[in-house]
């Protein structure tokens, strides 16, 4: 069993493409990666891009659960030979019979994102927590596990609330288009605190409360980061490149509670060279 990945240079080149195409920032944050683990963060950000974008893809909620079903399936070893003809399955297959990968952790991100399919509000912080945690922190802790399984052991406070709070920050970026579908990830009890709820939030009517929902979310994910930020600096650095993607998160948090109600018409996402330029100083200097 190698530890090394046999991707050819023509089957890497086309699933970079695929990963820029589907999500630019990882794809920009693996390009400053340890060069023998990106095939391997390859494969997982694949994954977390095709589970992802289901909701993208689908009409109803019902395709979208049988898509995820056929992940299920896939990591569970029972359509290995769809697998074998589909690039990413195949592709993140070879990563957990070669690094003993567990399969638990990426079965659990397909169970939660079956939370984006429907327009159900997100009820609270602790459910949101548990939301992210099964999506965004399990990923930055599955990429810890492959920059450096032995650091990895002491990862999980550190992939918590990075992941926590990468994932805030992507549904600050993401509100005009969770907006106009009906969808509110806004934890409730936020909304609550600010006289809002799911309804009233989505119909615009009071954006001075809005904008208060607004700041109060980037709010919660900044503590999730200043906590991120803490554990990381008890780990080797070894172990940071793993982290780089949430290197993003402080400025769209930022922006979104300078910008108030205006996240909801207009995306906090910043220009593509100040995204670069972030993700290469957060490189250098090993913090996110």
């Amino acid at each position: 069993m190698t530890a090394v990945s046999a991707l050819s240079a023509e089957s890497r080149s086309q699933l970079l493409g695929a990963l820029r195409e589907a999500d630019i920032d990882r794809y920009l944050a693996l390009l400053l990666m340890p060069e023998g683990v990106r095939d391997d963060l390859l494969a997982l950000f694949l994954f977390n891009s095709e589970i992802a974008a289901i909701r993208d893809r689908v009409r109803e909620p019902l395709p979208g659960e049988v898509r995820l079903q056929w992940w299920r399936d896939v990591l569970s070893g029972e359509r290995d030979g769809e697998a074998s003809a589909h690039p990413v399955a195949s592709l993140l297959r070879d990563l957990i019979n070669r690094r003993a990968v567990p399969v638990a952790p990426l079965v659990a991100m397909c169970d939660a994102r079956i939370f984006d399919l429907y327009d159900d509000p997100m009820p609270d912080r602790t459910s949101y927590e548990g939301y992210a945690g099964e999506t965004a922190s399990s990923l930055l802790q599955m990429s810890a596990l492959v920059v450096d399984p032995a650091a990895s052991a002491e990862t999980s406070t550190a992939s918590g609330h990075a992941g926590i709070a990468q994932a805030v920050a992507g549904h600050l970026m993401l509100l005009p288009i969770s907006q106009a579908r009906g969808q509110v990830f806004i934890p409730g009890d936020l909304l609550s605190a600010t006289g809002l709820d799911r309804d009233s939030f989505l119909s615009g009517n009071n954006p001075e409360r809005a904008a208060n929902a607004v700041r109060a979310f980037a709010g919660f994910g900044r503590e999730h980061l200043n906590k991120a930020r803490t554990a990381l600096r008890d780990l080797p650095a070894s172990v940071t490149p793993a982290y780089l993607p949430a290197a993003l998160a402080s400025a769209v948090l930022d922006r979104a509670e300078s910008k108030g109600a205006d996240c909801l018409v207009r995306s906090v996402r910043m220009p593509q060279w100040r995204r670069q330029f972030q993700l290469w100083r957060a490189a250098r200097g090993g913090k996110i």
